[in-house]
């Protein structure tokens, strides 16, 4: 195939020009928060540095700019990587590589993309429909929610790498074991029938897809970012409120009670507590900063988070409608006892 030079049109050089002004905004916004939150919390407000009021509203006024800003940067960044990713020949490779490689490449193609639990559902799908192993869909339903790119950010920004890497190192890792046990239990019979009656749409072979301008790149990244920051920044504003309670007004012998690493139930009762609830990995952030902050243990928040995006309610009611109750009860299982084991290795140090 013979590729065809490309060259930036009008509209395409007035784009970066917009695009780059933007980041300039960006950029000053995200350096003059904590001043700015300072001023309003002590000079406005009038709250004195040792009142618990005061610090949590500070940690409030603080937080929801700082992970919206880089929530928006980032799924503007990725989305716009992925212009250039055609997702069906990803889907056709991750087919051809059989378990174990195929497993490993759907954990990391999970992690890059920017979706929640729901929103990775009807990928996960549309992988089963192409006939993709069960096994390996599974890595990707699982590592998606757990090990997203902009959660990595937050964490490298708020805990430094070598948090970030264990979250990632372990996302990948129960994505990739989890899916293999799942794959090697040959659970194919209990997916609803319609799943496989419907046949994906085939592939036009010998069709190029029209190259798109920087205009079109920009305009689909600056879309799916208003799509999915509109979709969890309430999300992402109540987690950073109870992330502020617990900043100002949990004590840090209650925390350390129940999730300290010397507490054996600890682990598994993080997992349980997160179930019910519902977020995505950068809503749950805020929560994961403060329960740290407040001595509790690495192993047992981060099995608090990895609980509440891959194991949320509304996931496995809309996992319902595609799979039948036993497997969503064996999914859950695996997923569970992957997760409470990853929290143990965290708090022995392993």
């Amino acid at each position: 195939m013979q590729l065809t030079q490309f060259k930036p049109t009008r509209e395409d050089q007035r784009s970066f020009l917009i695009v780059g002004a933007l980041a300039v905004i960006w950029v000053i916004a995200y350096n003059n928060l904590q001043p700015i939150a300072d001023w309003i919390t002590y000079t406005v407000l009038g709250f004195s540095h040792d009142n618990q009021l005061g610090e949590a509203l500070n940690f409030f006024i603080y937080d929801v700019p700082k992970l919206l800003l880089l929530l928006s940067g980032m799924i503007f960044l990725i989305t716009l990587v992925q212009t250039f990713i055609d997702t069906n020949k990803v889907r056709e490779v991750v087919e051809k590589r059989g378990e174990g490689i195929g497993n490993l490449m759907a954990s990391v193609f999970g992690a890059i993309t920017p979706f929640c639990s729901c929103s990775s559902v009807p990928l996960f799908i549309g992988f089963v429909q192409a006939g993709i192993p069960l096994g390996i869909t599974f890595s990707f339903l699982i590592t998606s929610p757990i090990m997203n790119e902009v959660a990595f950010v937050l964490l490298l920004g708020l805990f430094g790498w070598q948090v970030a890497l264990l979250y990632l190192v372990s996302g990948i890792t129960i994505g990739v074991l989890a899916g293999l046990i799942l794959g090697r239990l040959k659970l194919e019979r209990y997916v609803e029938d319609f799943v496989y009656a419907v046949k994906p749409r085939a592939a036009q072979s010998g069709v190029v897809e029209e190259q798109l301008t920087w205009e079109e790149r920009f305009q689909q990244a600056g879309e799916s970012t208003r799509e999915i920051v509109g979709k969890v920044w309430l999300f992402v504003i109540i987690g950073i409120g109870i992330g502020a309670f617990i900043h100002g007004f949990v004590p840090e012998d209650a925390l350390s009670d129940v999730m300290g690493a010397e507490t054996w139930w600890s682990v598994p009762a993080a997992v349980l507590l997160g179930i019910p609830l519902y977020s995505n990995a950068a809503g749950i952030i805020p929560i994961v900063s403060a329960l740290l902050g407040k001595g509790a243990a690495l192993g047992t928040v981060l099995v608090f988070m990895m609980s509440v995006v891959a194991l949320s309610l509304p996931e496995l009611i809309i996992l319902r409608k595609v799979l039948k109750p036993r497997l969503i009860v064996i999914f859950v299982a695996v997923v569970a006892v992957s997760i409470v084991l990853t929290g143990y290795l965290f708090n022995l140090g392993i």
